[in-house]
């Protein structure tokens, strides 16, 4: 009873995280189209990978659902961790799958943004769905009730199938941003920049617009002649209180 409270509390937990997956599932096959192919025809190794790469490769941390179904702990995984992960991935492969993106939610605290629980929740009635009309075909006896229900437990399964194989190449992406494989983080350290040196012919024009060809001087030098005060022609001949030189009378 602890327990289940205990995963109760967790999931209440998880609703509260700020951070978001790399790729959502709707872009999961263009940002891996390879892995999301993968992963669709070999889901159990694609999960298999996954939880081992969440691990870090360190196997001696394998817990069964990495410790959130009532079964963890409790299959031998210390003794033999390889086989317990072969046997969930193939024989519990949703639960395999969940556990990953569980695993990796609580340690980089990503939270699932509403299109992603549409898409998860969708498959989910879609598979209740089914199952439903299964029964109901099975009791009427129906043939046409017979033939929608294995329609629909077909459409329910390439469903199910499919936002697996985008989990799984979400949780791939995710990694790879983890083990730094897109390249330096946005937080890098800038490059050096240049300073000024008094030693320097001219000024640094980082920062500072490009100026006129007359300013091309040596940097502490007097600037060019006929560039003095007050320049030629200036003021203009009969401007009041001035002489023919320009300075006053």
């Amino acid at each position: 009873m602890a327990a289940n409270q205990a995963h109760l509390d967790k999931m209440k937990v998880r609703q509260d995280y700020r951070n978001l997956w790399h790729t959502d599932l709707l872009s999961t096959l263009q940002a891996d189209t390879p892995y999301f192919c993968f992963a669709l025809w070999c889901p159990p190794c694609a999960s298999y990978l996954l939880r081992k790469r969440a691990l870090y490769n360190d196997m001696s941390r394998y817990v069964c659902c990495a410790g959130y179904m009532p079964c963890s702990g409790r299959c031998g995984e210390r003794e033999c961790p390889e086989v317990c992960l072969a046997t969930e991935v193939f024989f519990c492969f949703g639960n395999s799958v969940a556990s990953t993106r569980f695993l990796l939610q609580d340690e980089f605290n990503i939270q699932t943004t509403r299109c992603d629980n549409c898409i998860i929740g969708f498959m989910f009635c879609l598979q209740q769905l089914a199952c439903i009309f299964s029964i109901i075909a099975c009791i009427a006896g129906s043939q046409e009730i017979s033939e929608a229900s294995q329609l629909l437990s077909c459409a329910a399964d390439y469903v199910y199938c499919t936002v697996c194989a985008c989990m799984q190449t979400q949780h791939k992406v995710e990694m790879d941003k983890r083990d730094g494989k897109f390249g330096p983080s946005a937080m890098a350290v800038p490059p050096i920049q240049q300073m000024s040196r008094i030693d320097q012919n001219y000024p640094p024009s980082v920062g500072y617009p490009s100026q006129p060809s007359s300013y091309n001087q040596p940097y502490g030098y007097p600037p060019p002649p006929g560039q003095g005060y007050p320049a030629p022609n200036y003021p203009p001949s009969g401007y009041p209180g001035y002489g023919h030189q320009g300075y006053a009378k």
